[in-house]
């Protein structure tokens, strides 16, 4: 077991905001968190629109196989943060045993996007900048990633 602190994103499907979530904190870290992500209910494949705006961003997602927070659960896997992303997850997320702190970031699901191929793209582009955005200025009495990086 490492001493780093370790984050999980849980969503329902692990396919878009916990996805992007993990892959934004794990390269403002640098290594000095254990970050992971996990889906209620995981999808087969991270969603194609959230793969395409992360390639726009410089993050490769397309071979991230969505993994269920039950398996983690069940093998005893310990977090010390625990941050829920969506609006349906809250209430349905295990109870991780240790000394975890949790939290509740609510973003919408690129899953449900509506419009042309190019309106949904930006609705997706919207919801990962404000991801990006919460995880560099998070508001007062939140979770914060550079407290974490930079204790």
């Amino acid at each position: 077991m490492s001493d780093k602190p370790s984050v999980l994103f849980i969503c329902q499907h692990n396919s878009g905001r916990s996805q992007v979530a993990e892959a934004y904190l794990r390269e403002m870290a640098g290594g000095a968190l254990r970050v992971e992500s996990a889906g209620l209910e995981p999808a087969e494949e991270v969603n194609p629109l959230v793969v395409k705006v992360m390639q726009e961003d410089g993050f490769d997602l397309a071979s991230n196989k969505p993994q269920s927070v039950f398996e983690l659960f069940k093998t005893g896997r310990l977090f010390s943060h625990v941050i829920t992303v969506c609006h349906d997850s809250e209430s349905k997320c295990p109870i991780f045993p240790g000394i975890t702190q949790r939290w509740h970031w609510p973003f919408p699901d690129p899953a449900k996007v509506t419009g042309s191929e190019e309106e949904k793209l930006e609705k997706v582009r919207e919801i990962r900048d404000q991801i990006k955005r919460w995880l560099q200025d998070p508001p007062e009495g939140s979770f914060s990633s550079r407290e974490l990086i930079h204790p």
